[in-house]
């Protein structure tokens, strides 16, 4: 069965991205003062939307990362960055919109449409960075 023997590296990189997403939804809903699952189970659409902002913007870079990695070790490096990044991203977020925390909690989605903007359009020249 030739056309299955790319399936454990497949497995390998597919469980590693499966492991960072994992690692950047703990680091980041530990982060942030406000609970945004708490919020979101309660209908907050602002904590949805900012928090998938935060996820979509570390998935591009990190799959970036997958593309592009020649070895384990490489895509734990590339992988770590993408992480750094996504966090420079919410910190900067954080200078830009003063109270945000309690924004997200009031419910307000300019705020988190800003978020999520910002984490997208560092995820994209993360990931663009990685590829070139």
């Amino acid at each position: 069965m030739i056309y299955l023997q790319g399936l454990p590296a497949f497995a390998a990189y597919f469980g590693m991205g499966l492991g960072f997403v994992a690692l950047f939804l703990l680091a980041f809903l530990h982060s942030t003062p406000h609970r945004e699952l708490q919020l979101i189970r309660s209908g907050n659409i602002a904590a949805s939307l900012a928090l998938a902002g935060a996820l979509v913007g570390f998935c591009l870079p990190l799959s970036a990362a997958i593309s592009a990695s020649v070895s384990h070790l490489d895509l734990g490096l590339w992988g770590g960055v993408a992480l750094l990044a996504q966090f420079a991203a919410h910190g900067f977020v954080r200078l830009l919109l003063p109270g945000f925390p309690a924004r997200i909690e009031r419910g307000e989605t300019s705020a988190a449409i800003t978020s999520g903007a910002a984490h997208l359009g560092v995820g994209l020249l993360n990931a663009a960075a990685m590829g070139s």
